[in-house]
């Protein structure tokens, strides 16, 4: 019989674990792994039968208003078979087998669930490529491991949402690889630099646009990283998709082109709206008080000096 923090898992993952991890040190563009039926079906099952209304998480936006993305972190709250999850993903024995999954040792569960939980978004939403924020933001944790658990039993490629893994958004349209969030589907993938991921825009059908495409990410972190793979304490740092591939020179635009590159050069917009807002808000608060009224004095007389 399993330890009570493995019983949440479909047995087969740990008498597979070696072949997972071998998949994991290898993966491209960065370690990554690919694992369906994770959880015990009945647990899964459980999961997805109290998951909560898209209503009851938080669904402001980084703009400040409502959008259509709700996550929900305080996840003991939700119901017993939330309960049982929190008390399995902290458990040593979890711990250790992510560890023997990925081949981090030391792993450290976080008790807030800072950015994770529940996660639900709604048709048309997307998420463009980026890293994650490296350090966790009240501890001196690195941030190493991203495990994501999509609870979507309806769900095509066409439709989609497919988490997408990137060499580099810079200069690439097309992801390394996608994949479709199925039920019970897990991947795991390495926090790092160069772990940029994304999720496409979801285009749900006329028949099925009342569903929603829902997950649950955890997060784990190491007290220590190996000094070649750590970087100086950020946030989350996003960057906007390039043109796709088929828009190039001689093509003769659709409407579906146009709406696409307006899309594009919207997101782009509200981006740097965005940085303005975080860059004058830094300025004002500079402003203040007393470090601001002595820089103030600082560049006046180093204006008037110069003169």
């Amino acid at each position: 019989m399993p330890a009570a923090g493995l019983s949440i898992l479909d047995p087969r993952v740990l008498e597979t674990s070696a072949g997972h991890r071998a998949e994991f040190s290898s993966a491209a563009p960065f370690p990554h792994v690919v694992i369906d039926d994770f959880l015990a079906p009945a647990f899964a099952d459980e999961l997805l039968a109290s998951f909560p209304a898209f209503e009851r998480g938080n669904s402001v936006g980084d703009d400040g208003t409502p959008g259509g993305k709700s996550t929900l972190d305080r996840i003991r709250g939700i119901g017993p078979a939330y309960q049982r999850l929190d008390d399995a993903i902290k458990s040593p024995e979890f711990l250790r087998a992510v560890g023997e999954l990925t081949g981090i040792e030391g792993l450290i569960y976080d008790p807030w669930y800072l950015g994770g939980g529940t996660h639900e978004n709604r048709d048309g939403m997307a998420l463009d490529p980026h890293v994650d924020f490296n350090f966790h933001p009240s501890e001196r944790w690195h941030r190493r491991l991203n495990l994501i658990v999509y609870l979507n039993r309806e769900w095509e490629q066409a439709w989609g949402g497919c988490l997408e893994l990137f060499r580099d958004p810079h200069a690439d349209a097309r992801p390394a690889r996608s994949v479709v969030p199925v039920f019970n589907r897990c991947v795991i993938f390495e926090t790092s630099e160069r772990s940029w991921h994304a999720f496409d825009p979801i285009r749900l059908p006329p028949e099925r646009a009342g569903l929603t495409r829902r997950s649950i990410a955890l997060y784990f972190y190491t007290k220590e990283r190996p000094a070649e793979e750590t970087a100086p304490r950020h946030t989350t740092y996003y960057v906007n998709r390039q043109l796709p591939a088929h828009i190039d020179e001689g093509r003769t635009l659709s409407r579906g082109d146009v709406a696409e590159i307006r899309q594009l050069l919207e997101l782009r917009d509200s981006h740097i709206r965005m940085l303005y807002a975080e860059n004058t808000a830094l300025r004002q608060a500079q402003d203040r008080g007393l470090t601001g009224h002595l820089l103030y004095l600082a560049k006046r007389a180093y204006v008037r000096f110069r003169r």
